[in-house]
């Protein structure tokens, strides 16, 4: 297989991840100090967590939820906050939407990046997210006057099922802000596709 090559269904660490052409896929990657190792480690023990559970498995719905919750509640240093590092996160996003994949739906929260992207043939899904991170980190780092990761090493994808999901997708990703009470209205965030609604 070849960096170009799809993988299918995989699992690395605890996240299942379906790459293939064509998929629409909700990707949601943080930075790396956002929801730290042992507190997921402890939800693990508090869930009975075991390895290879199914996508669906209450365990592993339960485990997004509360990193979802964790995330939102803006943990760690947000250096997504940052007028300068935000613009150049979206930015990064935008850059090769129509080549590399279709960019769907964005938000650019202070500690995590939620995207709806439809995925196209050559460019696999862990490639572009790949592409993302370790353009943002590079720069961003310097922005921040920092060394070191930027980013969690892992992301969560969800491949889209039906007409319906993708509008709870769209309508999650928008409204991430506002229910995180970082805005009263979701295009009043600067960095989000609701902004150009």
């Amino acid at each position: 297989m070849t960096n170009n090559e799809p993988k299918g269904w995989y699992s690395r660490d605890y996240l299942p991840h379906c790459d293939k052409p064509g998929l629409l896929q909700s990707i949601t990657f943080r930075l790396h100090d956002a929801v730290p190792k042992p507190i997921i480690e402890q939800w693990k023990d508090e869930l009975r967590w075991v390895d290879g559970l199914a996508a669906d498995d209450l365990r592993v719905v339960e485990l997004r939820r509360r990193i979802d919750r964790y995330e939102d509640a803006g943990h760690g240093a947000c250096w997504l906050r940052d007028a300068r590092v935000a613009p150049l996160v979206e930015n990064t996003l935008h850059y090769f939407d129509g080549q590399r994949y279709r960019l769907i739906a964005w938000c650019v929260m202070p500690n995590h990046v939620h995207t709806l992207v439809e995925t196209r043939e050559g460019w696999p899904l862990n490639r572009v997210v790949h592409s993302w991170k370790s353009f943002t980190a590079q720069k961003a780092n310097v922005i921040v006057g920092r060394k070191g990761p930027f980013w969690f090493r892992e992301y969560h994808d969800r491949y889209i099922r039906n007409d319906k999901h993708l509008a709870n997708t769209i309508e999650y990703i928008e409204n991430n802000p506002n229910a995180a009470g970082l805005v009263e209205h979701a295009a009043k965030w600067r960095f989000s596709s609701a902004r150009w609604k």
